[in-house]
């Protein structure tokens, strides 16, 4: 499979025209700054770009960034403009031909950038063989992929990797496309469909097991849209599975909880991270006005606590007690607390 996906990336497919469906294009409702930093991006790098999503984390300035499946490189220069020339960016890609045009414009974006030295790197490799490129463990603020892991074959590799190379409280801030079943064995054997990240997407629900498993405790969905299939042949083969493009956030905390738990803490927004000044969205159901106290369960108080995101808010309250679940998150107690109304003649062992 890694044969044939750089052979579609490589040497099949020669700028996102080519492509057949939208899975991997999917830029919508792009903010102005994102919009400015792309037009900063050379026109070849560009066009040969096939991602599924925004990654654009806040507050990155300084940061060290690991991209995942960097292709020509695009996403790499965008962030490379928000870490600033202190910061830095890697990218890491299998495919010859991509990471080529990406290395081709490193000198152009640092000179276009302002900087004295570009503060981008490009490397031939694996996603789910990391451990062979001599990375150090702890040595990353933030991993970003776009539409890239769904075409791995060893996504829990991947995500076990990433969760050596992070520094305690990073995260990885990713999007890729998801299933709403699993996709049969057939369907993943097709090098096309896999090679338009269709086939190779997970099962929502798998994914979120292999993110715990990989000490991801509690995923966060940022954002989501549904894939459409414009292409007859592709959607006859496999338009019976819904596919979505989705922005996950997962943070390095080992200390999160399986679940919301409700220890009577709340934050208060300062509007101090740049592009934010009237509202942070954490995640989708998260978005956090300026100045108000705002009630928070204890995962998402660590989230903000115990990362890079810590100065920018004021804190409320404290581990002391514990509440029960936190039904702000979605997760509510599962039992009538009032008991049936209706008489039942039928006994029960538990």
């Amino acid at each position: 499979m890694h044969d044939e996906v750089k052979d579609y990336y490589g040497k099949v497919l020669q700028n996102s025209d080519d492509l057949k469906t939208n899975a991997c294009c999917t830029d919508s409702h792009l903010p102005k700054y994102v919009k400015k930093a792309l037009s900063q991006v050379h026109d070849e790098v560009m066009s040969r770009y096939y991602g599924c999503g925004l990654i654009a984390p806040a507050l990155l300035e300084g940061t060290r960034i690991l991209d995942l499946g960097s292709g020509s490189g695009r996403d790499c220069y965008v962030l490379s403009q928000w870490v600033g020339e202190n910061g830095s960016v890697l990218g890491v890609d299998m495919t010859k031909e991509q990471l080529e045009v990406a290395q081709k414009h490193v000198d152009y974006h640092a000179e276009k950038f302002g900087y004295k030295k570009p503060n981008t790197e490009f490397r031939l490799g694996y996603i789910e063989r990391l451990n062979e490129l001599d990375l150090p463990d702890n040595s990353f603020d933030i991993i970003v992929s776009n539409c890239v892991i769904n075409l791995s074959p060893d996504k829990e590799a991947v995500l076990s990797e990433a969760y050596r190379l992070l520094k305690p409280g990073g995260e990885v801030y990713f999007s890729d496309v998801y299933a709403d079943r699993r996709v049969p064995q057939e369907l993943i054997d097709d090098p096309v469909l896999y090679g338009e990240c269709l086939s190779g997407a997970l099962y929502w629900n798998d994914f979120m097991s292999l993110a715990k498993k990989a000490g991801f405790n509690e995923p966060r969905l940022v954002e989501d849209d549904v894939i459409t299939i414009d292409n007859a042949d592709v959607q006859d083969k496999i338009g019976h599975i819904n596919f979505f493009s989705a922005t996950y956030r997962l943070f390095k905390l080992p200390e999160l909880e399986s679940y919301c738990e409700d220890y009577g803490q709340a934050v208060i927004y300062k509007g101090t991270i740049p592009n934010h000044p009237q509202e942070f969205w954490l995640d989708k159901h998260h978005a956090i006005q300026k100045g108000k106290v705002f009630p928070v369960c204890g995962n998402t108080y660590r989230m903000l606590h115990d990362t890079r995101f810590n100065t920018h808010f004021e804190f409320v309250g404290n581990w002391d007690t514990h509440y029960g679940i936190f039904d702000g998150c979605g997760t509510s107690l599962p039992f009538d607390l009032w008991g049936s109304t209706e008489d039942s003649s039928e006994g029960g062992c538990c």
